[in-house]
């Protein structure tokens, strides 16, 4: 009976969870077919500690969660450093070429808006707010 409880849990649990993308072309591609805007966050998951705060504090809530679904298309484009979380080198690439045109200066985290064309509507980085602000400030780009 817990191991039904269990899988029952996870089941939900993946059925919440952030859908996030790490193609931007699959990423445009959903974005003009549901007409929505792409955010980009740059981060270090396993090395920057604000990039892991606004995982926890804004990506990973349901209440966020709630209000990005059918406004934005999630994609990430992670940067980590510890080799147990190493990413595939065609991953590591794309990656990098995201950040060569979107993120220049390397900053972390780095949230940029993009519409479906890749055209930049704005940016910003960590703050401590709650998720509906931040969401409402991502959607008035």
């Amino acid at each position: 009976m817990a191991a039904l409880f269990l899988g029952c849990f996870l089941v939900i649990q993946n059925l919440s969870a952030q859908e996030w993308q790490t193609n931007l072309e699959k990423a445009q591609d959903l974005a003009q077919k549901n007409n929505n805007h792409i955010v980009l966050v740059f981060q270090g998951s396993d090395w920057c500690a604000p990039c892991i705060k606004l995982d926890r504090e804004i990506w990973s809530t349901q209440e966020f969660q709630s209000l990005a679904k059918g406004h934005f298309v999630m994609l990430k484009a992670d940067f980590p450093r510890k080799k147990q979380n190493k990413l595939p080198a065609v991953q590591e690439e794309h990656n990098k070429t995201l950040a060569s045109k979107y993120n220049p200066n390397g900053y972390f985290p780095y949230v940029v808006v993009l519409d479906a064309t890749g055209k930049v509507l704005g940016q910003a980085g960590y703050e401590k707010t709650t998720p509906k602000a931040y969401f409402n400030k991502l959607n008035s780009f």
